[in-house]
């Protein structure tokens, strides 16, 4: 379905196998999904506050989470051709529960592409000047928002682009900076800013991609095996939690800021400026792809009415990139360890739902084989939003462990338990208005 605004790309219906990409279409996505600017921000992020191998540690435990839950919501989305808010109706949500999640989404990836057109407006004032940071933002939104709103081709093309200039220009940036240094005393120096807990490393990495993982589905659709699902999975994150994560430490170390902008300018310049809009280009395309497809669930949930999803980007986009202008990057820290807890019990619940519990799962199963939703969903399952809401308190308020793992834990132990005792139970009865055959668009 085309519209004259830009593509609705399967937002309320699944995607037929005749359209989907081969592995590395949507790996290259991926890739520039953890490998982009955000990731070198992080990595400064948590490099201000711990040395480097404790940073290591960080990330590596921080992967092994985001790995585990994308690969099992990706397999999901991949087998369903669902979004991940349109597959949460029968994944333990019910029309209602997914509602919300699609609304939570929605918001959280605004707020993501409000952060990366900040640090792209900063870059852009100091390349160019003529327009204010705030200016820049919103020119700089609204370029990202036209790309989406053609859809997933437009955004592949975008990553074909864009991924290889960001590698490029960041190896460049990484290189010219680390040659002025020792770089075996950077690995052993102490870290320049207020000392950083291995906990609270941990978690700023899980939740720096926690959202990313949860919403898989929304990307792994366009796959056509499991198999795809965990060569992209297994390469983009370990590589872009690895490279790019690892070298913001050390660039924080080097240049003794957490600024990214600083960092990359110190370095090289006017073509660290050019690193920071390649990476952030690609990364932003998906947080507003992504916030569309939640919203057009929400509001399609709450009204009965079938937004275009391009139309709905459109104005996303615009909001967001007030949000730019309006300077939401100074909540970053903190905006990541509100993530960290509460998003993790969505994949840890919808997993059990999908891989144990199974209460739904044949009406997925039935619908799959003809190309169709299931007729009916619940409403809403009460014992879900139970769990959900008391696995991310205990992900918020036990010190204990590490509040990613143990939100999701949580979450999916709570929720086999409920299922086994018969808690898990659908109040009301939805028709599903879009349960017929996916069309090509």
């Amino acid at each position: 379905m085309a519209s004259s605004v830009g593509v609705d790309d399967y937002a309320l219906t699944r995607v037929p196998r005749s359209a989907r990409y081969s592995w590395w279409s949507v790996a290259v996505q991926r890739f520039g999904q953890v490998s982009a600017l955000s990731q070198f921000l992080l990595g400064a992020t948590v490099g201000f506050g711990m040395s480097f191998w404790p940073a290591f540690l960080a990330f590596t435990l921080g992967s092994v989470i985001l790995e585990l839950i994308t690969i099992l919501v990706g397999v999901m989305g991949m087998r369903e051709g669902l979004s991940t808010s349109l597959i949460a109706r029968w994944t333990g949500f019910g029309r209602g529960g997914a509602a919300l999640i699609g609304l939570a989404i929605g918001i959280s990836l605004i707020g993501w592409f409000g952060i990366q057109s900040g640090v792209s407006a900063q870059g852009l004032t100091s390349l160019i000047g003529v327009l204010p940071d705030w200016a820049w933002a919103l020119v700089f939104g609204l370029v990202v928002t036209a790309i989406v709103m053609r859809g997933f081709h437009s955004m592949a093309w975008t990553a074909y682009l864009m991924v290889p200039a960001f590698l490029i220009l960041v190896g460049w940036s990484i290189i010219s900076e680390l040659t002025k240094h020792d770089v075996g005393a950077l690995v052993s120096s102490a870290p320049p800013g207020p000392e950083m807990t291995l906990l609270q490393g941990t978690t700023l990495v899980a939740g720096g991609f926690i959202v990313g993982a949860v919403i898989t589905p929304d990307m792994a659709r366009f796959n056509r095996s499991g198999g795809d699902v965990v060569k992209q999975t297994l390469v983009g994150i370990t590589l872009g939690e690895y490279v790019i994560g690892m070298a913001g430490v050390l660039l924080a170390h080097a240049v003794k800021t957490s600024e990214i902008t600083t960092i990359v300018t110190s370095s090289v310049g006017w073509v660290g400026i050019l690193v920071i809009v390649a990476g952030t280009i690609k990364i932003n395309d998906w947080n507003l792809y992504s916030s569309g497809l939640g919203v057009v669930n929400f509001v399609g949930t709450l009204t009965g009415r079938r937004l275009n999803r391009a139309v709905v980007t459109g104005v996303l986009g615009v909001v967001g990139s007030v949000l730019a202008a309006a300077g939401i990057l100074s909540a970053f820290t903190e905006f990541l360890t509100v993530l960290g807890v509460a998003f993790p019990p969505i994949a840890g619940i919808m997993v059990a739902e999908y891989f144990v519990v199974k209460r739904w799962r044949p009406e997925l199963d039935a619908a799959r084989a003809s190309g169709t939703l299931p007729e009916t969903a619940p409403v809403w399952v009460p014992a879900t939003i139970v769990v959900w809401v008391a696995a991310a308190l205990i992900g918020k308020f036990v010190e204990w462990g590490l509040p990613s793992i143990n939100s999701l834990v949580v979450a999916f132990v709570l929720y086999v338990v409920a299922g086994k005792l018969g808690l898990v139970r659908g109040v009301g009865v939805s028709r599903t208005a879009d349960a017929e055959p996916a069309h090509a668009v």
